[in-house]
């Protein structure tokens, strides 16, 4: 295949605007995909993004399409992910390709994921052809979205295709615009190997399959090839294209796309964003382009057996290799054993990476408060990097802390501003600016401290805008806030995997929540349980879980009352020893019942 005739590109839109469905479109009339073997979302393999709706990983396809003057193109696909978790997906698909369809929702318009996906896209100098989708629907805005795209992009009118991934009208102008506007890739094939590796994935039998997208230089079947970052060696035991199956091939040019196997089995030797090169004749730098991971959140992951530590440990490692995002390293707590503590890119990248682990390893995990990395800067200058309570320094010594800042872009209807800036204000946010993009539709630009959209923040921004607001962020850096440890005391013991670091506005009303749902959980005890919310040395909340009283009375009838109450003075002794030397268990449903990100 000569390098002209191959164009690589990836699909950049918002969730739900119909990105899995033009791809389907697009595999079926290439024929990539014959009809009996045709399921919707053809290119989402896990069950989890088919229950969902969601793409949780990037894919590559290969298609072929022949143009109207005859000729057989290679097209491939990188698809990408929609979800702001999963902007890194993105990025790394978008340095394996020359062009971008944008794709925009003709009744929802412009929104915010679709924006930074765009930004991202244009500073790698894509070629972006706007397709409007969704034009068979009864409340389609067509020209309102038109609009919105000239302003965004500035380009002619003409350049935008009206389609619908769903009925297939439209798709046939958006392969031809693939080949007319996307530009081949550059590329020598006689030059020193240059590939880019954008994705890997675990194999039981194979080991580690990297996917990549070649550069520069010729790959051929067994030659020696090498990692640039982690300098590892290896043979190509087998080489080929990305179909919705492997297709083996003896040799890979510039510009292609495809795997390697090289029957890696340590998960850890492979880096998602190498640079694959030659043994005898390497290229002089890797492919730029790729960027080092910044977890956004970290929690604890623990098994719920602690003989099944090596095994979650394994199973991280190839989730790893399949999620470049993951980051984790052990960790111990006083109650929940050994561990991992893990950073994510967001709470839909935990909550898809523990349903990840239950689904795929059949690994049942605790997993702890999640919380974000602060900075904490004691009385002598130091410098400490604070990811646990545990790791804050103690007050004597502490100077202040400092917490993360993101900048939020809200894209709404003009009808839920209030409600939105409500919640805004509620989560500690600064807003920036308000910039009416239509009539109807408003961005709100928000400073607000990352830990406090952790939680709940994306679900009651959905629920006051009946779903039509869509967030995005952006790091804005650190600034110092007033931030304290909340330590939760069972009869004046710590329990440390229920700490954590919160704003002192809110201490007391977290501390009261947390001691209030413990009550409810615990089992009572013989004596009598008091449940703590404490800052340092000073109590904030309180509750008190009543002991089991057996009826030392009932032996006693009649006679005099002296009888009965020296009975029960001498209970409550007995009570009072116990509560000195009695231990409080805390059962495992307790702490998934208060860890629950509520």
């Amino acid at each position: 295949m000569k390098i002209e005739h191959i164009r690589n590109f990836s699909i950049i839109a918002h969730i739900d605007h119909g990105k899995s469905t033009l791809a389907d479109r697009l595999l079926e009339m290439t024929r990539t995909i014959s009809e009996r073997d045709m399921q919707d979302q053809a290119l989402d393999n896990m069950d989890l993004e088919r229950e969902r709706g969601i793409t949780i990983k990037s894919h590559a396809v290969q298609m072929y399409y022949q143009y109207k003057d005859g000729k057989t193109y290679t097209f491939n696909l990188i698809d990408t992910p929609g979800h702001v978790d999963f902007s890194y997906e993105v990025s790394r698909a978008i340095a394996a390709c020359e062009g971008a369809l944008l794709l925009v929702d003709a009744t929802q318009g412009i929104q915010a994921q679709t924006i930074s996906n765009l930004y991202l896209a244009m500073e790698h100098d894509l070629e972006i052809i706007p397709v409007i989708n969704k034009i068979d629907m009864p409340n389609a805005m067509v020209e309102e979205v038109m609009d919105q795209i000239l302003d965004l992009i500035g380009c002619d009118i003409d350049d935008i295709i009206l389609a619908s991934a769903k009925t297939g009208e439209g798709v046939d102008k958006v392969l031809e615009a693939i080949v007319e506007r996307i530009p081949a890739p550059e590329g020598d094939p006689d030059a020193p190997l240059q590939a880019l590796v954008f994705d890997s994935v675990f194999n039981p039998f194979r080991g580690v399959i990297a996917y990549i997208r070649i550069f520069n230089g010729t790959l051929r079947k067994g030659d020696k090839v090498r990692f640039f970052h982690t300098g590892k060696e290896y043979d190509a035991d087998e080489i080929g294209i990305l179909q919705l199956d492997y297709v083996p091939r003896d040799e890979l040019s510039a510009g292609n796309v495809g795997y390697i196997i090289t029957g890696i089995k340590e998960s850890r030797e492979i880096k998602v964003g190498d640079t694959l090169t030659h043994v005898e004749r390497p290229c002089a730098e890797p492919v730029k382009g790729f960027e080092e991971v910044k977890p956004m959140v970290y929690a604890g992951i623990f098994p719920i057996d602690n003989d099944d530590y090596e095994d979650l440990r394994d199973s991280l490692e190839k989730l790893r290799l399949n999620d470049a995002a993951l980051v984790f390293e052990p960790e111990t707590s006083a109650a929940l054993g050994f561990g991992f503590r893990c950073g994510f890119l967001g709470m839909l990248h935990l909550e898809i990476v523990q349903e990840r682990l239950s689904r795929e390893f059949d690994m049942e995990v605790i997993t702890t408060v999640p919380n974000v990395p602060y900075y904490a800067y004691t009385k002598k200058g130091e410098k400490l990097l604070v990811r646990t309570p545990a790791d804050l320094p103690d007050p004597t010594r502490l100077d202040y802390v400092e917490e993360p800042i993101i900048k939020a872009q809200i894209i709404t209807k003009a009808e839920f501003i209030g409600g939105i800036m409500t919640l805004c204000l509620d989560k500690r946010g600064t807003l920036l600016k308000q910039h009416y993009l239509t009539p109807t539709r408003v961005e709100l630009d928000f400073e607000l401290p990352l830990a406090e959209i952790v939680f709940d923040f994306y679900d009651r921004l959905k629920s006051i805008s009946r779903g039509y607001a869509s967030f995005d962020y952006q790091m804005a850096g650190y600034r110092q806030a007033d931030l304290v440890k909340l330590d939760i005391m069972l009869n004046g013991e710590p329990v440390d995997a229920l700490s954590a670091l919160v704003h002192r506005s809110k201490a007391e009303y977290v501390g009261r929540k947390i001691c209030k749902k413990l009550k409810e959980l615990l089992p009572r005890q013989q004596f009598q349980i008091a449940i703590q919310a404490a800052i340092g040395a000073k109590i904030i909340a309180r509750e008190t879980l009543s002991a089991l009283r057996k009826d030392v009375t009932a032996k006693c009838y009649g006679g005099d009352i002296t009888r009965k109450r020296k009975l029960l003075e001498k209970q409550k002794k007995g009570k009072k020893r116990m509560r000195q030397i009695g231990n409080v268990e805390v059962p495992q449903k307790a702490f998934l019942e208060v860890l629950k990100l509520d």
